[in-house]
């Protein structure tokens, strides 16, 4: 069972994924407050791999749903390459609330600040014992933050570290792959798609399948 012994409300009931997601988004001392949309995780139960990204983009906090926009197509296309069907996995974010910025028309994605960073550690810590993956993929620095508390992603990228018992995997996140320039992409993108193939490996091989 992941620990909880980080700082928690107490009184909230955080027995069940549904119970643990109404806390969150009632709950007060959120440093962020005022974006539209809660976004919740979504997928199995017990999936066998969980991806945990950083917030909630201007795509995901319209439809209320995680990885729809361009990055959760991306990933979408990567996932498949690995042999993984996002149906299979758990999808969620760090930080569950989009922050922005206004330019002309465009809401622009701000990153997570280290008040909200601190504040998502206890929750995430406890989504992912409900969920109980075989295997936990961060996406990017922010979720290895949030997990892990490392705060570097370089060093430790595709590598597999032991959070409380459970394996975790670092890598990038799928919007890094939109920002490459076309010398680096097929580079970085083959990277990828090899980080969550690796995933895939360590579950079957934890819950006992083929690799």
């Amino acid at each position: 069972m992941w620990s909880t012994t980080m700082t928690s409300p107490e009184s909230e009931p955080t027995q069940s994924l549904a119970a643990l997601y109404k806390a969150m988004e009632g709950d007060d001392r959120n440093p962020l407050t005022s974006a539209k949309t809660f976004v919740r995780g979504e997928g199995p139960l017990h999936a066998p791999i969980m991806l945990i990204g950083e917030r909630p983009g201007d795509q995901e906090d319209r439809q209320g749903h995680p990885f729809v926009g361009p990055a959760g197509k991306m990933l979408d296309a990567c996932l498949k390459e690995a042999g993984l069907d996002r149906s299979c996995v758990f999808l969620t974010n760090a930080v569950k609330r989009f922050r922005f910025s206004v330019a002309g028309k465009r809401r622009l994605h701000e990153a997570p600040n280290a008040g909200e960073i601190h504040h998502a550690r206890w929750w995430v810590g406890r989504e992912i014992a409900l969920v109980s993956p075989a295997v936990v993929v961060t996406l990017g620095a922010t979720a290895l933050r949030v997990v892990a508390g490392r705060a570097t992603l370089g060093p430790v990228r595709g590598e597999i570290l032991d959070v409380q018992g459970i394996p975790v995997l670092p890598t990038i996140h799928p919007a890094l792959l939109l920002r490459r320039r076309r010398s680096d992409y097929a580079q970085e993108r083959a990277s990828f798609i090899h980080d969550l193939a690796r995933a895939k490996a360590i579950a079957n091989e934890r819950n006992g399948q083929p690799r």
